[in-house]
């Protein structure tokens, strides 16, 4: 339930400036790089409320997640609209647990990998207080519940949150761009170096912690549990809700809900650190919905200068949790 205040001009003014993303000296709000409309993209009542992160692999398959019950979802497109795979189990989504087959993980994010699939989770729906865990699943497996096959618990290496304040999103940026770019390893204080983290796969993961609006990389050891936070990065936003890296722009997004109006920036990796470059409004005839996943599509997709864009509702306004618009390609 949200609660409205009656606010003073100076009250309003305070407001604007702590809403803000940061870095960015409050620079005005872009509108929208691409096309003003969006379109409904899946079947009426196909999710329901809760759907949240989003990630594509390849032109016609998008992972996505619900945060309750936790589950995982295998997306196919049929024409524009995509719904959930009617083959191996996966018509109906699959129920998450942790590695040892128990729990509800409040699964937030997803984010597809060469590594495999991975959800970051705030707290299991079963118990009480926050669980900051990033979860890797089998999506081979024919079962209709999954277990983690590794799981890596970062609680009590970030801020206390919330139980409702934890991860939101998740994405990975390869070692090969990070290591081009020059990205600034805090760990090391020296400029980042793969070999340091044996066993870390092929680049780092990136998870947004919706409370604290920052966001953190981390080297995750393949193997499960061993991990090492490499960076600390401001999202542009109070709360951060999605993230999202483009390879063909070199942008790391960050998505913020109906909180921040549904405002996403975009992040460059400058001197060695991501700092905020631009900042954009949604596109204008979308409703200020809650828009907690976010995912483009490949640059393989591209037509008439224009790629695919998705946003997930957890609020399921109007019976639909997904629709799509643009971007372009360059």
């Amino acid at each position: 339930m949200r609660t409205f205040r009656r606010f003073t001009a100076p009250t309003i003014l305070l407001a604007a400036v702590l809403a803000a993303p940061a870095g960015t000296a409050h620079a005005a709000t872009a509108k929208w790089p691409g096309d003003p409309a969006v379109a409904v993209a899946d079947a009426a009542g196909v999710f329901g409320e809760n759907l949240s992160g989003l990630s594509f692999a390849g032109a016609d398959v998008l992972w996505a997640v619900k945060n309750g019950p936790g589950t995982l979802y295998r997306l196919v497109r049929t024409g524009t609209t995509w719904g959930p795979d009617p083959a191996n189990g996966w018509s109906s989504g699959k129920a998450l647990h942790y590695r040892g087959g128990s729990g509800d993980p409040d699964a937030e994010g997803v984010v597809a990998t060469p590594d495999g699939v991975f959800a970051a989770t705030e707290r299991d729906n079963d118990g009480d207080g926050s669980l900051l865990k990033v979860l890797r699943y089998d999506t081979t497996s024919s079962a209709k519940s999954l277990n983690a096959t590794a799981e890596w618990d970062l609680t009590d290496d970030l801020p206390a949150v919330d139980d409702n304040g934890g991860f939101e999103g998740i994405t990975w940026i390869p070692d090969s761009f990070l290591t081009a770019g020059g990205f600034r390893d805090d760990h090391t204080k020296a400029a980042y170096n793969p070999a340091t983290y044996a066993g870390h796969g092929t680049g780092l993961y990136f998870v947004g912690l919706e409370d604290e609006g920052k966001i953190y990389a981390y080297a995750l050891d393949q193997a499960g549990g061993g991990f090492t936070k490499v960076a600390t990065i401001a999202s542009g936003f109070p709360k951060v809700m999605e993230l999202e890296f483009e390879p063909a722009t070199g942008s790391l997004w960050s998505v913020c809900d109906d909180t921040c109006s549904g405002k996403t920036a975009t992040l460059k990796l400058v001197n060695g650190k991501f700092t905020v470059s631009a900042t954009y409004a949604r596109p204008s005839k979308m409703p200020n919905y809650n828009n907690e996943g976010f995912a483009i599509a490949p640059g393989s997709t591209c037509a008439s200068g224009r790629k695919a864009v998705v946003w997930a509702d957890d609020g399921n306004d109007g019976d639909h949790a997904l629709r799509t618009g643009t971007l372009p390609c360059a």
